[in-house]
């Protein structure tokens, strides 16, 4: 068992990693459970693994109420968090309860605001199911739903009550699934561990194959990284917590453009955004244009995408600029950038002239 803390004063928690952790994850939930029902929210991809949690839970002598949500980014709606709340109202859940979110990286956004919002917050944990939610998503407290504006641009900071990863859970995940995940994996490597970059160089192939061990390892130091960042920076205001966004400028407006479907996964848009980043650090003489083909490289030995084309995305420049206006942390008319000095060399650049990325774009 691996146990990273997220210490954040008395609202810290723990993040625990092992391996057949979903079979006995009621021996954690039982210090937290209340006399009625604990309720799980999950997706309909995750039957098999609703199952076990609840037996889980049984063996623990705890009592559980599930409620299944579609699949996709299109649950985090308005709609959807709306008939999540009656339903959570309907089944009684208070203030002192702790709803379980089960699922990936939607599941746990929609279940983290849900509860912060009911009854003007409410405890939550988090299951994640993926390891896009494994190692980003399910860590730090973000939650939100996405509107026709942009991706989360509805939302709340409210952190787990705990965090509990099964790497074996991943066993089940489709490939398209996982790659999307190790981009947010491999980020991490690209924002301040050029050391970490190297071994997912060396090790990522492995990790996406299956082997445990590379799986374990990089899910435990990715969670530590942004454990580290988070207990810094939690509500993003000193600008440590926004390096997180690597990737994410560029790539939530391409996921815009593909009308936030499964035509282009988040981590796909992450791994895309990274590349761009990087380009456009080495095309305005920021980054050693090596660093920057050292990236897209990696993204193409593991399937992901690494710019543009590769994305399937043919939009005009200006087009994918007017996404990017729609930024959350867009302020004052600019929008914040995460550029590269090189590898590991992350920074955040408030003033970058939005005409250049225009032309870097177009020529793209």
């Amino acid at each position: 068992m691996s146990v990273v803390k997220v210490e954040l004063g008395a609202r810290a928690y723990p993040v625990i990693i092992e391996s057949g952790l979903l079979a006995r994850a009621g021996e954690h939930l039982a210090p937290i459970a209340r006399s009625h029902p604990m309720v799980i929210v999950a997706d309909e991809n995750v039957a098999g693994h609703l199952a076990t949690l609840r037996a889980s839970l049984d063996a623990a002598g705890l009592h559980s109420e599930s409620i299944v949500l579609p699949a996709g980014e299109g649950s985090k709606s308005w709609s959807t968090l709306e008939a999540l709340c009656d339903r959570l109202l309907d089944m009684g859940v208070e203030r002192g309860d702790h709803v379980v979110a089960l699922g990936g990286g939607v599941i746990g956004d929609l279940v983290g605001f849900a509860t912060a919002i009911l009854k003007r917050g409410c405890g939550f944990v988090q299951v994640p199911t993926t390891l896009l939610a494994q190692v980003d998503s399910s860590v730090g407290g973000k939650t939100g739903i996405n509107t026709r504006a942009g991706k989360n641009l509805i939302g709340a900071f409210h952190q787990p009550k705990m965090v509990l990863i099964d790497p074996d859970v991943l066993d089940t995940l489709p490939a398209r699934q996982l790659r999307a995940g190790y981009a947010e994996v491999v980020k991490y490597g690209l924002i301040d561990d050029a050391a970490f970059f190297a071994w997912c160089e060396e090790n990522g192939a492995r990790l996406l194959a299956g082997d445990a061990g590379a799986r374990t390892y990089a899910i435990a130091h990715s969670v530590a990284a942004k454990a580290r960042i988070v207990g810094d920076d939690e509500f993003e205001t000193s600008g440590r917590r926004a390096l997180l966004n690597l990737g994410h400028t560029f790539g939530h407006a391409l996921e815009a453009e593909a009308g936030f479907s499964d035509r282009l996964l988040h981590g796909e848009g992450v791994a895309a955004g990274c590349a761009l980043a990087f380009g456009f650090s080495a095309a305005q003489g920021l980054c050693p244009a090596g660093d920057a083909a050292r990236v897209a490289a990696h993204w193409r030995a593991v399937g992901l995408p690494d710019g543009l084309g590769a994305a399937g995305i043919e939009a005009p420049a200006a087009r994918l600029i007017e996404h990017m206006r729609h930024d959350k942390k867009a302020s004052a008319g600019r929008i914040p950038f995460l550029l590269a000095r090189g590898i590991g060399q992350t920074y955040l650049d408030r003033d970058v002239d939005l005409g250049a990325v225009e032309a870097f774009l177009a020529a793209a």
